[in-house]
């Protein structure tokens, strides 16, 4: 029993690392006009590094780190998964800004680094709106220019924003969750009950899992549907790419799989063999298929651009092919 329980609590809580593997303080000296400049411990002195403590709606302060790339054309806006922070991530991203040329924009959910608050699957939806409207206001960020990148539990909030963004260049869902309750078990349907999938009432437990007090905790702090995945990715209206491991014994494979059969605009998927829930960047193709994607972005923008001033757009004219796949 106790390793069911903490099989469960590993797929289901937030671990925040304790203690945080980094802190944000300010730098008087540096700062333009009198305003503060926020700085990031543990980060090499590097000018293309902007840091943020953005408010969100229900008043929790969280830290996001802005990446540059001097010829960067679009904005990954990255959204990690449950174990780590921004300090644990900087590496990744510091590969990722140089060989996809790209400016990358991630954030620590609440209550995870420097980040206030409670760390909870309904509180990342106003984070990560937060972040999007720190591109917007003082980036100047479109969102034809923005792509969503969303890890594990960081494809929730991702998948939340890309529903109600209709123009996003793209998004990429790396080793991301179908439906909750098919994360415990292998179910080929989805229940009324699922925790993913439909609205619950506060202090709700249903008796299948009253013995895992974490899962009772999932269902007792969520009262409104924290990752309805299965539905929001078909409310996604740019392409799609999904990257899974087929050996990924978190999430499962057909996770990954179902969330790409479900996409309106489905970009090639890239199935890692082999692979599992957190070693797929290690992967040679990993990076390749990345790229590829990026530059499959560029070429759309510049049909689309193209086109925009008549006809239907690049969007529309590819709505009802199979798989988005360029050279």
């Amino acid at each position: 029993m106790g390793n069911v329980t903490s099989n469960i609590a590993a797929k289901f809580a937030f671990f925040p690392p304790e203690p945080p593997t980094y802190d944000v303080y300010t730098d008087e000296e540096d700062a333009p006009n009198g305003e503060k400049r926020y700085c990031f411990t543990g980060i090499t002195a590097d000018k293309n590094v902007d840091v943020h403590l953005l408010d969100t709606k229900v008043g929790n302060k969280i830290v996001a780190t802005f990446w540059k790339h001097p010829f960067g054309r679009f904005t990954l806006l990255y959204s990690h998964g449950n174990a780590a922070d921004l300090g644990q991530m900087q590496e990744l991203f510091i590969e990722l800004r140089a060989h996809l040329r790209l400016n990358i924009m991630s954030y620590d959910y609440s209550g995870y680094g420097a980040s206030t608050g409670k760390p909870s699957e309904f509180n990342t939806y106003y984070d990560i709106e937060a972040v999007y409207n720190c591109l917007k206001d003082k980036y100047g960020m479109k969102q034809e220019d923005i792509i969503l990148y969303g890890q594990s539990v960081g494809s929730g909030p991702t998948l939340h924003l890309a529903a109600r963004l209709q123009r996003l260049r793209g998004v990429v869902l790396h080793s991301a969750i179908l439906s909750g309750i098919r994360v415990l078990y292998p179910v080929k349907m989805t229940f009324w009950f699922d925790i993913f999938k439909v609205n619950f009432r506060p202090n709700f437990k249903f008796p299948l899992f009253s013995p895992f007090s974490s899962v009772d905790w999932v269902f007792t702090e969520t009262t409104t549907p924290p990752f309805e995945n299965i539905d929001k990715v078909q409310k996604v209206n740019c392409p799609v790419l999904v990257i899974h491991g087929t050996n990924d014994d978190v999430v499962d494979f057909s996770h990954g799989k179902r969330l790409w059969e479900l996409a309106k605009e489905k970009y090639e998927p890239l199935w890692v063999e082999s692979g599992g829930h957190c070693n797929l960047e290690t992967y040679p193709e990993y990076i390749r298929h990345l790229r590829k994607f990026i530059s499959a972005m560029e070429k759309l923008s510049n049909s689309s651009s193209k086109r925009s001033s008549s006809g239907p757009s690049i969007t529309e004219s590819v709505k009802h092919n199979k798989c988005l796949s360029f050279g």
